[in-house]
């Protein structure tokens, strides 16, 4: 289902996704940090979502695309599976921001009209939130991407079939990819009057299209041959990345660089990866989505109780207390992965194995009879 040489598990690929959720992190608590200033690299930081969109193509493609091609995809383990990675922790994390909301609410504290947003909790719940069919985003704000994901995941069969056709030819399944990402996000900007990658409830669906397709066709490549070089090409491509959000570069030339910085980062052998293969890294990565998906409730609750213990009023606080706050959100997150991410995945994959193994058992007292 790989290449001969690529292993089934890309650990680099795995850390790259700490530092995606990091920047996206950094995105959402900067505004609290009494500092006067927002780099224009902070200020970028919802590109991290689209990092994570190129990633979840290419990874779903080293795991499924051959499979897929052979006619030996099964598309309901395939979402029973991509439920279990994601639902759980959407659930929870909803729940987690309606309880904050509704204490909130009962103390008398003002908070946005849209947190409580009874009107689109059957949407997110469905996650068809970031399909156009709500007007406003309300509960857990992130989780539209995860929404988003669903979408990707339920048309898989289709960036699947059309990769297959193109897996002789990379170099133009990359080319096309690259030249509608940026076809779709200049269309859109003058259709729509701002940028695709600020979109969310409204057009996520749409938003994670060209870059899930992007790292489909990446992944055509790196399975002709993994790239040479990988480390200086790495290096490459994350400084370009760096360079072009920090200097405000349109989005599409970011979004294609850190498409550029998967494919060298996917091409690192493990026994090569150094620190990004390593167990702290690795499990950094294994937690991003619960770092994703707890930063706002977290936001909510440390950002609201630091400024009431420090006096900050505007909400603007100390860098150090930013810091602090920050820096427990991996913690917080870290909870949450143990108690109820990696539980309950492991809890539905074994639902899917004992109907699996019970359905065999039902085939061959079948075929005895």
């Amino acid at each position: 289902m790989t290449t001969p040489s690529a292993p089934a598990d890309l650990r680099a690929l795995t850390t790259l996704r700490f530092f995606a959720a990091a920047w996206v992190v950094l995105y959402a608590f900067w505004p609290h940090l009494d500092i006067g200033l927002t780099p224009i690299l902070v200020s970028k930081g919802y590109l991290g979502v689209e990092t994570f969109f190129v990633l979840s193509g290419f990874i779903l493609s080293h795991v499924y695309l051959q499979a897929a091609g052979e006619r030996r995809f099964g598309y309901g383990g395939f979402l029973w599976a991509r439920i279990a990675r994601v639902y759980p922790l959407h659930v929870a994390t909803l729940g987690a921001v309606m309880v904050l909301g509704l204490a909130a609410t009962a103390a008398g504290i003002a908070i946005d009209a849209n947190v409580l947003s009874w009107k689109t909790l059957s949407a997110h719940l469905l996650m068809i939130h970031a399909w156009g069919v709500v007007s406003d985003a309300g509960w857990n704000h992130p989780s539209w991407s995860i929404s988003a994901e669903w979408f990707a995941y339920l048309a898989f069969p289709a960036f699947a079939a059309v990769a297959w056709r193109l897996r002789h030819r990379p170099t133009l399944a990359v080319a096309g990819a690259s030249a509608g990402l940026v076809a779709l996000y200049v269309a859109f900007q003058a259709i729509a009057g701002f940028s695709l990658t600020q979109a969310t409830f409204h057009w996520g669906a749409l938003r994670i299209v060209p870059c899930f397709a992007l790292g489909c066709a990446l992944y055509l490549l790196f399975r002709r041959a993994p790239l040479p070089r990988p480390r200086l090409t790495a290096a490459t491509f994350a400084a370009l990345m760096l360079a072009s959000a920090a200097t405000g570069l349109p989005d599409a030339v970011t979004v294609l660089t850190a498409g550029g910085l998967i494919l060298s980062l996917a091409s690192l052998t493990n026994d090569r990866a150094g620190w990004l293969a390593s167990r702290p890294g690795v499990y950094l990565g294994e937690i991003s989505y619960s770092i994703y998906m707890v930063c706002v409730p977290y936001q909510l609750l440390a950002v609201n109780l630091a400024a009431r213990v420090t006096g900050a009023d505007d909400k603007l606080l100390h860098p150090l207390v930013w810091l602090v706050v920050v820096a427990g959100l991996p913690v917080a997150a870290a909870i949450t992965y143990h108690l109820i991410e990696r539980p309950a995945r492991k809890v539905l994959k074994s639902l899917a194995d004992y109907r699996s193994t019970r359905k065999g058992a039902t085939k061959t007292r079948t075929r005895l009879a």
